[in-house]
């Protein structure tokens, strides 16, 4: 019986053969695998078992998707997109195209060309206008932005991250080990470059000129899932010693039903009920460069459902998506 050559490249890399492995996957690549190009690919660009090498990853990226590969189809036009992650030069009109062509056969493209079509977008996939947001503290420039997105884009961020969910953990300083996270009780994931559709491109533009920042500032989008019982104490946004800080945090509620889950701000008295669709806007840092202690903020325990937000926090500069933390 013929071994699977994925299967066996991979047996090879957790042995400690990384370059056999890597000649194993290109060898049937060059046969026909569209798999074994697809492993390939997804090792350079999360950097593991090889160095990330994201020219070397869109390399074998390609050859997997002119085999067939069509969830590779679909990362390559995120890629196109987003300019491989702030790499390259955007393309949203060839991204745009070649979802076009993919939504011909595959239904999850064309879905996702399907709510794009609905999207008052430019040709560059950012907004016709800006979102303009109400001012909910002016001392801290607190601003909430009603609906900012519609039921199926809040659907389509949540379906997106669903899969990348996973409990909060922070690593223990004594240990090293994971522990559960002492501030945010939550199941979240990163939408990184590789799953950022053009659906979920559309809306980080959107909240760029929400935010009045370029998209580029933005880490990748976090999706936090809260279940009963779960929580975010009391926190500032802001990271210590960062060189790069946060500047803004942007939260979107994705959806309603549950109880509790406000966002509190208890140095200014603002509480915010969550709304499906609404988001809110406001700046972490004084005048001088400084954490702002006014926003400090927590999101409440849940009582009853489940709550789901989409966090954009944005940086001072540019970030690289391929390896910041999300904090």
């Amino acid at each position: 019986m013929h071994r699977n050559p994925v299967d066996h490249a991979l047996s090879l890399a957790n042995a400690g053969k990384t370059a056999q492995a890597c000649a194993l996957l290109a060898d049937a690549g060059t046969q026909g695998s569209a798999e074994a190009w697809m492993q390939l690919a997804v090792w350079y660009l999360i950097g593991a078992p090889v160095a990330r090498d994201l020219d070397q990853a869109r390399a074998c990226l390609a050859r997997a998707v002119a085999i067939g590969h069509v969830d590779g189809a679909l990362m390559e036009i995120a890629l196109i997109a987003n300019g491989n992650g702030g790499r390259d030069t955007p393309d949203w009109p060839r991204a745009l195209q070649a979802l076009d062509v993919a939504a011909r056969e595959d239904p999850v493209a064309t879905t996702q060309r399907a709510l794009l079509a609905k999207m008052n977008i430019r040709a560059d996939g950012s907004p016709q206008a800006a979102p303009i947001g109400q001012v909910l503290h002016e001392a801290t420039r607190l601003r909430r932005f009603p609906r900012l997105l519609t039921p199926e884009e809040c659907a389509h961020l949540a379906a997106t991250a669903q899969p990348l969910l996973e409990p909060s953990f922070v690593l223990d300083p004594g240990s090293g080990r994971p522990m559960p996270h002492p501030i945010r009780t939550s199941d979240g994931g990163a939408i990184g470059p590789t799953r950022e559709d053009l659906a979920v491109r559309a809306i980080n533009l959107r909240i760029a000129a929400a935010t009045g920042t370029d998209v580029r500032n933005g880490e990748p989008l976090t999706v936090l899932r809260y279940a009963p019982g779960q929580q975010y104490r009391r926190h500032l946004d802001t990271i210590a010693g960062a060189a790069n800080q946060r500047v803004a945090t942007l939260i979107i509620y994705l959806n309603q039903g549950f109880a509790g889950g406000e966002t509190c701000f208890p140095a200014i008295g603002v509480t915010v009920q969550p709304r499906a669709g609404d988001a809110i806007l406001f700046d972490t840092l004084l005048p001088d460069g400084s954490p702002d202690p006014r926003l400090v903020h927590s999101g409440e325990p849940i009582r009853a459902g489940a709550k789901w937000i989409a966090t954009r926090w944005i940086r001072q500069a540019p970030v690289d998506p391929w390896t910041i933390a999300s904090g």
